[in-house]
């Protein structure tokens, strides 16, 4: 077994022989890492946003605005970059912001500001539910 420290994150990529892998396999892989993440972290704020509309408020909702304040805390440690992006930056040498993730390249462009947004709403919503 094979685990590859980088970047501040440890993911085991034993399974994708990432040694043996040209830089564009590599990339590739990455790519879809990080979109299968992007997929649970969007389901994450919108079930946050889904809790406070409804006031369907559980510790699930909890859970998913833990995981939402250390993924921004991970974006605050490295500078706003998402550790999958540095270390796709390693295999690509392009300038379009969804080099390393399966979206729409405006989609990947404004992907802080929309989900940021949609995440905050859905705290507020939450917290006055919970608080009033």
């Amino acid at each position: 077994m094979y685990s590859l420290l980088q970047s501040g994150l440890l993911i085991g990529l034993n399974t994708l022989y990432v040694t043996k892998m040209n830089p564009a396999n590599k990339l590739l892989a990455i790519k879809w890492v990080h979109t299968l993440i992007w997929i649970f972290f969007v389901a994450v704020i919108i079930y946050i946003l889904y809790s406070g509309i409804f006031n369907e408020i559980n510790i699930y909702t909890w859970i998913g605005i833990g995981l939402i304040i250390l993924e921004g805390i991970v974006l605050l440690v490295f500078k706003m970059f998402c550790p999958l992006t540095i270390m796709a930056r390693k295999y690509s040498d392009s300038e379009k912001d969804n080099f390393d993730i399966f979206l729409p390249n405006w989609l990947a462009k404004y992907n802080k500001l929309i989900f940021t947004t949609l995440y905050v709403i859905g705290l507020i919503l939450v917290l006055i539910r919970t608080l009033f």
